[in-house]
């Protein structure tokens, strides 16, 4: 009996304030999907609404339904810390107790000289927190004249390398991705990625090649769900940035995505069979029990295109594509299959960085108000949709569901036993 589970996580599209939000720098009106509704005056999203999103809180042109198509409900993060290899580690069951390091005056001059000498750049260009886009374009000038690699932090635990790749070989920059990826695990300085942000001069502007993109993730302490199913020679399928995320662990087939639209269009390739997953899987993999998988999708537009931009029509059109792919998604819902659809943490919630002092947005040096593009820590949205029918499994009731309790969830809809260190499944099997 083929059993699948399918998981879709919509990159930052929190829902609220976690009570512990205020340590990490973020307000109680932080709230992603509602304050995108707001801007958009509503979103044209008839499937989202069908399965219950509406039902969940009272977002602006989502309409509430009385006879939703899937189960619904809000998930907390349990872990320390509102970053991608959080949110979505705890997805796969690994609740993190201390927050991975950030860099807001730019990484250590020890560290710093390391990487030069390792990589042989010759030097590096920022060392300060920055906005991807703003920060390649101030020193892409300084970059060609220099051949140094711009190298970047944000309000996040990340280490960022960016090259334009018609002058510095896009190899290089993954060669050179992976030995700040040893450097930062041998000093310890706990930090969640190196991302290779290579890009290209396109009509005179500095333009980023997402599908180039490349995470170089902390491996997860312990095993995930992804391990688990694994380990019992099914098949785990990442889409998107799911490979970098979990640094391979626990995968067996990866495939990397230039967009929403191709990795939603790839999720539906899974699903119904038409996918090359000879071509995509890993060396040495043997699947024995071709009957159970986990389809991963990360949808990383709605962050890096649109949250981190503070582009709040962007996020909203970001959305309403997504729905229009669910339309198409959902009749390929296998009678043993599972669909949840989730995220990771918040962003877009604020437009402006406020002044404590005065109450109102600050200013930069040239009298423009600084936009907030990071992220915030936010409960964030679950929907459970199936085929199941109605005496197969029982749903069970409770406020204190985090994202933690998807990976047991996932476990005990495949026949297989949960670690004890998980938290609980959201759904009970009857037998």
């Amino acid at each position: 009996m083929k059993k699948r589970a399918i998981i879709i996580v919509i990159d930052s599209m929190g829902i609220g304030a976690m009570p512990d939000c205020e340590e990490f720098g973020d307000t109680k009106e932080c709230n992603t999907l509602r304050n995108v509704c707001a801007f958009n005056n509503g979103l044209d999203v008839p499937v989202l609404e069908a399965m219950g999103l509406g039902n969940i809180q009272d977002f602006k042109g989502i309409k509430k339904t009385a006879t939703p198509i899937a189960q619904y409900g809000t998930l907390q993060e349990k872990s320390k810390g509102k970053d991608t290899t959080t949110g979505h580690w705890e997805i796969a069951g690994l609740v993190s107790e201390k927050p991975f390091s950030t860099f807001p005056n730019g990484f250590p001059k020890e560290l710093v000289d390391k990487f030069i000498q390792e990589t042989g750049c010759k030097g590096i260009l920022a060392n300060i927190p920055a906005s991807g886009t703003a920060i390649i374009e101030k020193l892409n000038d300084e970059h060609h004249s220099t051949g140094y690699p711009i190298v970047y932090t944000s309000a996040d635990s990340v280490f960022q390398i960016a090259v334009d790749t018609d002058m510095i070989a896009l190899e290089t920059l993954y060669e050179w991705c992976k030995i700040a990826r040893r450097l930062l695990d041998e000093g310890n300085y706990n930090t969640a990625r190196v991302i290779a942000r290579p890009y290209k001069v396109i009509d005179g502007k500095p333009t980023r090649i997402s599908k180039d993109r490349r995470d170089y993730s902390m491996e997860p302490p312990e095993d995930t769900v992804l391990d688990k199913v694994k380990k019992a020679r099914a098949k785990v399928i990442g889409i998107g940035k799911i490979e970098d995320i979990f640094s391979k662990a626990g995968i067996t087939h990866a495939i990397h995505t230039g967009s929403n639209k191709e990795g939603l269009e790839l999720t539906i390739k899974a699903l119904d069979g038409s996918l090359d997953l000879e071509k995509i899987k890993y060396e040495g993999v043997n699947i024995t029990d071709a009957d159970r998988e986990i389809i991963f999708t990360n949808l990383v537009d709605t962050d890096m295109l649109f949250g981190h931009r503070n582009n709040a029509k962007g996020y909203g059109e970001a959305i309403e594509e997504i729905d229009d792919y669910l339309e198409k998604i959902l009749p390929l819902i296998g009678e043993n299959d599972l669909l949840i659809i989730t995220a990771d943490h918040g962003n877009a919630d604020e437009m402006y960085e406020m002044d404590k002092k005065t109450g109102l947005p600050k200013k930069d040096k040239e009298g423009h108000y600084k936009a907030k593009t990071s992220h915030t820590l936010n409960p964030v949205p679950c929907i459970i949709y199936d085929n199941f029918g109605s005496d197969s499994y029982t749903v069970k009731q409770s406020d204190n569901y985090g994202l933690s309790n998807v990976a047991a969830t996932v476990v005990n809809l495949m026949g297989y036993e949960a670690p004890d260190f998980w938290d609980s499944s959201m759904i009970e099997i009857n037998k």
